[in-house]
Formats: C-alpha cells, sequence, structure tokens
C-alpha cells in the first residue's frame, strides 16, 4: 500500500474546490448499497475513492456517518427497547460504520483520525475540538463516531454541532436514494415537488424532513448553509467544486438581521 506522505496535497487539475473545510454527513443506509441492512464494501469503497479525491483536493474533510444500516437490522432487538438505551446502541453503531470507512479510506494512502464522543481508547480517539481541528490542519480526514455522545440527538445534531465546532464553511449531506429535498416524500407521492433552494426557516417551518429541527435551529442561528444531494458517483466532487446539485438550504444576508 503507497502512503502519500502527510499533508501533501496534489490536487487534480479538474477540481478547483469552492470551499476551505467542509462536513460530509453520511446515512448509514448509504453505506449498505444494496442489501436489506448491513455494509456493502463496494458501495464503502467507492465513497472512499471519491472522498479522498475531494481531500486531495487541498478541502479540509470531516465526516459524520449515521446508523441506520445497522440499527435497521437489529429493530427486533430493539424493540421496546428504553429509548436513552437504544440511543446508546445507535452510537455504537456509528463507530462500526465509521471503522469501516476509515479501514477503506487507508487501503487507499489517506491518514484518518477517529474521533469518538464516547471513550473507545483501543479504536478511537477521544473527541476534542483543538485535536480534531488539527487533525485537519495536517491533512488528516477526521470522522466523527458516536454522536454527540447523548441520547435524544441524532446524528444529524451532531453534524450540525461538529461543523460549528470545526468552524466549516458547510454542510454536505450525502443522501441514499433521493436528489435533494422534496415538499413531500417522493418514494409516496411521485407527484411530490423537487425544492432546489429554500432557507433554514422554511425547511422547519414546513416539518421537511431534511435534518431534525434541532439540527436546522442550529444550522440557521449560525448561518451554516446545507447541501443536499444523492450520494451517487462523482456527486460529492461535484457539490465540492461549486456546481448546483441537489437542493441549497441557507439563509439570506437580509434575513439574519
Amino acid at each position: 500500500m503507497h502512503v502519500q506522505p502527510e499533508g501533501e496535497v496534489t490536487a487534480p487539475a479538474e477540481l478547483r474546490p469552492v470551499f476551505r473545510r467542509v462536513l460530509l454527513k453520511l446515512s448509514g443506509e448509504s453505506l449498505m448499497g444494496d442489501r436489506e441492512y448491513g455494509l456493502d464494501r463496494e458501495t464503502i469503497d467507492a465513497v472512499a475513492e471519491e472522498i479522498i479525491e475531494v481531500q486531495s483536493s487541498g478541502v479540509e474533510t470531516a465526516l459524520v456517518v449515521g446508523a441506520g444500516n445497522i440499527y435497521r437490522g437489529m429493530a427486533a432487538a430493539a424493540e421496546g427497547m428504553d429509548r436513552a438505551t437504544g440511543d446508546y446502541a445507535g452510537m455504537l453503531a456509528t463507530v462500526l460504520n465509521a471503522l469501516a470507512l476509515q479501514d477503506a479510506l487507508e487501503d487507499r494512502g489517506a491518514y484518518t483520525r477517529v474521533l469518538s464522543a464516547l471513550e473507545l481508547k483501543e479504536v478511537a480517539e477521544p473527541y476534542i475540538r483543538r485535536r480534531a481541528i488539527r487533525h485537519l490542519e495536517k491533512g488528516r480526514i477526521v470522522i466523527f463516531a458516536a454522536g454527540t455522545g447523548n441520547p435524544f440527538f441524532t446524528t444529524d445534531t451532531a453534524a450540525a454541532l461538529r461543523a460549528l465546532e470545526i468552524n466549516a464553511d458547510a454542510i454536505l449531506m450525502a443522501k441514499h436514494g433521493t436528489a435533494g429535498v422534496y415538499d413531500d416524500d417522493p418514494r409516496l407521492d411521485p407527484d411530490a415537488e423537487f425544492l432546489p433552494e429554500l432557507t433554514h426557516r422554511e425547511a422547519i417551518e414546513r416539518g421537511l424532513k431534511v435534518m431534525d429541527t434541532t439540527a436546522l435551529s442550529l444550522c440557521m442561528d449560525n448561518n451554516l448553509p446545507i447541501y443536499v444531494f444523492a450520494l451517487a458517483d462523482g456527486n460529492i466532487r461535484r457539490v465540492i467544486a461549486g456546481e448546483r446539485v441537489g437542493t441549497i438550504i441557507s439563509t439570506p444576508a437580509e434575513e439574519e438581521s
């Protein structure tokens, strides 16, 4: 395995990023390919290759991954479980996904760090904000695991919180099976309207299932834009290059005051 010198950045000529630092939010379902649950190595490898291309272009890259692909498989066992206990189980499931992503990234020569909100010192570093920022500055891909470390908060909220803590320019939400934000669930309503652009407030008031309300409120209060798009080949790179892909959620300057 060839590993490039740490911190060395070789940008592909065709990729000219418009961001300095981003947080990429991946749903757990996006890692399971065509499986009903679990992990699909081919899918993970494809995602890893695109993440490395983005990071190699000079964009400091952090990740938050969900756990739907694993939690779906244990849904029967979780039925009737105490909410807090179930949330902790979900946090541990995100660690499994983070380790799978780390392995795929490092197989391709990337330097990575998994930072966990729960103490798991044998497999991950504890989450410390300044340490995370320093890893990014050194050209490492940082994977945030175990959500916020607290029950009753989703990985969407963890993504918003970590993005703000590391001063990311934007959250990139790569979705499984949807091209962006619609006014209704397109899987249930074939006439659902695609929304290429909307504000944080509109997303909250219309109850659109983009992120949970806590996460959207955090982003709105801190004017952090969210790019929602399908996890399809090349889409992450296209968003990084400034192309209009999927839906942009932002708060206009005049609305801030």
